[in-house]
């Protein structure tokens, strides 16, 4: 495994990010415990998960399978880079009942407190912000990021889904604030077919020394050999993959991505996260592994060359939006 530093931080990470929204609602606790363990003998630290992942009325049960895990001991949590979130409503009924859910700090002291619980642990080591939330000043929630922080309760902050200029704006805030990093990474959607990061929120994340985790690198699985699979095996997609593929000029795009690596004798997956460990500002994509078999060949990623030929015809396949101004300017 090849590791990197998170963002400007000290914090020593690995470039693939295990991710957990898998585990609880299509992975069993058994299969779970396991591809984790197999994960940290590859030499991946860093886990990604959130409160609401379980979804619905298991809405937690994902954190709870990660704390079961490192229960077993082992040195499981001290190996791991932990980072989790919080945004989403985590209300026992479902419901929208005031402050369960954002960023209020009120409801940041109350996730924080949840998420120790369910992971068993006293600490996160990146607590993430699920989503902008529009409602609540940066001044509150740094306020209460600082408390957490000096409680010992959590080390690092990062977002997830935020544009550019609320990159910028959580940053210049935590700044003029002293004494409050900021900011350390964006998890934002970022892909081949799927570029648009590349106008605003990377480069902010860049400007600001935030380490840049995508999230869907296969997007949706239209990026893993889709079409390749339903010639061979008869499986077809499902979900955003078949969406995708019912508009017939994405599916002349995929088709033209898979006769492209077909070429190079490479596997669509594993290009798919070869090509962004090539990006600038890229700490590490997160893959979601529902089996062992599809951990092993998202490993093979890491030390995957690709050719200048071959990332050529990918920019020619999947251009990008180009920097910004330019990109929506001239």
């Amino acid at each position: 495994m090849k590791y990197t530093q998170l963002g400007r931080t000290g914090l020593k990470v690995s470039r693939l990010v295990l991710g957990t929204m898998n585990f609880g609602p299509q992975t069993d606790e058994a299969d779970s415990h396991a591809i984790m363990d197999a994960a940290l003998d590859a030499g991946i630290n860093f886990f990604d998960t959130a409160n609401v992942y379980g979804w619905g009325e298991n809405k937690g049960r994902t954190e709870s399978i990660i704390g079961k895990w490192f229960a077993k001991g082992g040195e499981r949590r001290d190996k791991v880079v932990l980072a989790t979130k919080v945004y989403g409503n985590m209300a026992a009924d479902g419901e929208s009942w005031p402050n369960h859910d954002k960023l209020s700090a009120v409801n940041i002291r109350r996730a924080v407190d949840a998420s120790l619980k369910r992971l068993q642990t006293d600490y996160i080591d990146v607590y993430q912000f699920h989503h902008v939330d529009r409602a609540t000043p940066f001044e509150e929630i740094w306020q209460a990021i600082d408390t957490l922080v000096t409680q010992g309760k959590i080390l690092y902050v990062g977002s997830s889904n935020f544009p550019g200029y609320k990159i910028a704006q959580a940053n210049e805030i935590a700044a003029r604030r002293g004494g409050t990093i900021g900011l350390v990474s964006e998890q934002c959607l970022y892909n081949l077919a799927e570029r648009r990061a590349e106008m605003e929120v990377i480069p902010a994340a860049q400007e600001y020394g935030l380490g840049v985790i995508p999230w869907s690198p296969l997007h949706g699985g239209l990026l893993g050999g889709v079409i390749k699979k339903e010639v061979e095996g008869g499986r077809r997609a499902s979900g955003r993959a078949a969406d995708s593929l019912a508009n017939t000029t994405i599916r002349a795009q995929i088709q033209a991505y898979e006769d492209l690596l077909d070429k190079h004798g490479v596997e669509p997956g594993e290009t798919a996260l070869a090509w962004l460990l090539t990006r600038p500002g890229v700490t590490g994509p997160i893959i979601g592994p529902r089996t062992a078999q599809q951990l092993e060949s998202a490993l093979r990623a890491v030390e995957l060359e690709l050719s200048e030929e071959l990332l050529a015809g990918l920019d020619e396949i999947f251009p990008g939006p180009g920097p910004s101004p330019e990109a929506f300017a001239w």
